[in-house]
């Protein structure tokens, strides 16, 4: 049987940090351990400053020495603590040990959980802000089987014990949410952040799993997160799962092509193979050390001023299952996604892209926020020495085709182009395939879901395949704003 712990009208909608502690402790059914390394025991210290503690909390402990932590949980390969998998292993390791030690005869009734985090918080010299693996794994039965949440943190805030405070307000409140909103898993999602603002932690990073998740697309989690304001990209692997951004991209080369892949054509391909082979005969490129990324801007997943999930999904499915990385951002300009990148390699990267999307780049308007203007964009968008390797353009109605060459950018900018160009920064892409100029991701969508004949050529076989076996992009579209091909 169930054991309710919902609907406790005594609390407010959105309690304080030390009514959700009490909450939990006052239930008599809800029992577990606190492990907690890097940043103290600040979430277990609400719950013993609320008061009623003794019948939720079976064990604190943190075994911040790492001789004793490789004692208790084992080591990592890569001999790092704050990461993925150590939290798995101390979430497991609790949990058996709370089975073990506490006697279903005698509580019969109990719905046993782990809270568990490894973080490093910032350091001495305040140049790392921080990081974290923050999870829980609990039941919503009596030997039931568990379920997890699991997340990854970056600290935004420039002091140690602001950084810790707010780690004990975000693990309050994902215990908090596990129970008493986990019929919601968007809801679970925006309770993160009850009492902590987003200048305060970035959550970049979520999955859920286990009976109470199963029907739950963590990919679509992901693009709450963004929805949310809660994060700046999320990125999933070929497989179609969550990953972290910071893990994929950690001293990479990186090959960034940014589209609407609505859907991926042919074009999209034919940039991408034909980009990759240039860019393993750069100069301080590893080919052994390459990551490509499709890249999807937000504002091309919105649909009448709302994020199409539907659509999204779409995308995501197709792309991983071709075999590529995708990542979601925020980043409207090309300049803040490099940006990003740099965050995690100074290694080379370079950029591939459609010469309408190298003309927008040279549009004075989108760079009126910044006080530099166009020419601080510049500085941040070719750094380190960034290329742009520019796939040409076939005019529909005149067969012209466009390249760095003939590109025509607006007057004003014609100088700055001719910078960049002779500069080598702008590499024409010289081996496409003629024969598919003439793609547009655009006119292939209005194909699909006008039920038009033809529209699998344009594709690469696996994609138009899926489409039809899932029969996806079968709505109406209103016109999308299109970056790419």
């Amino acid at each position: 049987m169930p054991i309710k712990i919902l609907g406790d009208k005594d609390f407010e909608s959105k309690p304080s940090v030390k009514n959700k502690a009490l909450r939990i402790n006052l239930n008599e059914n809800i029992y577990g351990t606190f492990a907690e390394i890097g940043a103290g025991q600040e979430t277990v210290r609400n719950f013993f400053r609320a008061g009623g503690s003794s019948g939720t909390i079976a064990k604190t402990m943190s075994a911040y020495d790492k001789d004793f932590s490789d004692a208790i949980y084992g080591t990592e390969p890569d001999r790092r603590y704050v990461t993925e998998s150590r939290l798995h292993k101390m979430l497991d390791h609790e949990t058996r040990l709370i089975e073990e030690r506490i006697s279903r005869d005698k509580h019969p009734n109990k719905l046993f959980f782990t809270y568990a985090n490894t973080v490093a918080t910032i350091d001495f010299a305040k140049r790392y802000k921080g990081h974290g693996w923050v999870g829980i794994k609990y039941q919503l039965e009596p030997n039931g089987d568990y379920n997890k949440i699991v997340l990854h943190i970056r600290f935004k805030e420039n002091d140690a014990r602001l950084q810790q405070n707010t780690l004990g307000i975000l693990g309050t409140n994902l215990i908090y949410a596990a129970y008493y909103a986990h019929n919601n898993a968007k809801q679970v999602l925006k309770d993160l952040y009850d009492h902590i603002d987003k200048d305060q932690i970035e959550v970049d990073t979520i999955n859920f799993s286990g009976p109470q998740f199963k029907d739950v697309d963590n990919r679509l989690m992901s693009l709450q997160l963004l929805k949310y304001n809660m994060t700046e990209a999320v990125m999933f692997s070929p497989d179609g799962n969550n990953v972290l951004p910071a893990k994929v991209l950690y001293k990479k080369n990186v090959l960034a092509l940014r589209g609407s892949f609505r859907p991926v054509t042919k074009v999209n391909e034919d940039i991408y193979e034909k980009s990759l082979e240039i860019f393993k005969k750069e100069n301080k490129v590893d080919e052994n050390n390459i990551q490509v990324i499709f890249e999807i801007t937000l504002s091309n997943l919105r649909s009448e001023g709302e994020i199409d999930e539907e659509d999204f999904m779409d995308r995501a499915k197709l792309l991983c299952s071709l075999g590529h990385t995708v990542l979601i951002s925020n980043f409207q300009e090309y300049y803040k996604l490099v940006e990003y990148f740099s965050n995690y390699t100074k290694e080379r990267m370079a950029l591939a892209m459609g010469v309408n999307n190298l003309v927008d780049i040279f549009d004075e308007r989108y760079y009126r926020h910044l006080s530099g203007g166009i020419l601080e964009a510049f500085g941040k968008l070719f750094f380190k020495d960034l290329r742009v390797y520019l796939y040409p353009y076939k005019n529909p109605n005149t067969g012209e085709v466009t390249t760095s060459q003939n590109l025509k950018v607006h007057p004003r900018m014609k100088e700055l182009y001719k910078f960049f160009k002779n500069n080598g920064r702008v590499v024409d892409v010289e081996n496409y395939d003629q024969e598919i100029l003439g793609i547009f991701s655009r006119q292939v969508l209005k194909m699909i879901s006008n039920d038009e004949e033809g529209w699998e050529d344009a594709l690469p076989e696996q994609t138009a395949k899926m489409i039809k076996e899932h029969n996806l992009f079968q709505r109406e579209y209103g016109e999308p704003e299109q970056v790419g091909y």
